[in-house]
């Protein structure tokens, strides 16, 4: 099965046109097996499969990587650290703040930061709207906020003013564009192609508007 998950994680990420090295293989695939692992007791999430987690998981993260701007990033509500790990294996020059409330998360996130030395991870547990970090962020990052106005509103505190926030969704949620405030501005609304996934999938790119860049909060 090792072997069959090394093939799958190898064929994805060419197909996303990643030059993954064989030590970026070896932690992703050691984070899927943390994930399986911890998942039989904490419940992180409802794929069980390892094949399915490779798709669903790693490369459906990975395939933000071409969007991914800037030095500084939050991965809000990361639950088991979907998006931030495996683009902080992916990408250790940058440094990632995982960010979920939920005590068993952080708990898994923090063998996962240890076990795999990832020394660009940051693990906060605590809820987004009450986190103050010590600088903005350059990307707030996230794929679990139930809306786009209700990921604005928790989130639009950690950005600093030429940040983006990017959005992962599954199809085109052109009724939360529509309903968003003034105050942010689409920067482009981007088609997903995750290898193995016969699913749509879009990422959302968000900036402040020129206004409220002017006028900040």
């Amino acid at each position: 099965m090792d072997a069959e998950l090394d093939t799958l994680l190898s064929r994805g990420t060419t197909a996303l046109g990643l030059a993954v090295s064989s030590q970026q293989q070896a932690q992703l695939l050691a984070y899927l097996a943390l994930l399986c692992k911890w998942n039989q007791a904490y419940n992180l999430t409802a794929v069980r499969d390892p094949a399915a987690m490779v798709t669903r998981h790693l490369l459906d993260s990975l395939a933000v990587a071409p969007w991914l701007h800037g030095s500084f990033c939050i991965d809000v509500g990361t639950g088991a650290g979907l998006p931030g790990v495996p683009l902080a294996i992916m990408f250790p020059e940058r440094e990632f703040h995982l960010l979920d409330s939920n005590g068993k998360k952080t708990r898994f996130l923090f063998q996962v930061k240890t076990g795999l030395a990832l020394p660009n991870i940051t693990i906060h547990q605590t809820r987004v709207e009450a986190f103050r970090p010590v600088r903005r962020f350059d990307v707030v990052l996230s794929r679990a906020f139930a809306s786009l106005a209700d990921m604005v509103a928790a989130t639009r505190h950690l950005l600093q003013p030429q940040g983006v926030l990017l959005a992962m969704k599954g199809a085109c949620p052109d009724d939360e564009i529509a309903a968003l405030a003034g105050d942010y501005r689409v920067q482009g609304v981007h088609p997903l192609s995750v290898p193995g996934l016969d699913e749509q999938r879009h990422l959302v790119e968000l900036s402040l508007a020129a206004t409220d860049i002017l006028n900040p909060h």
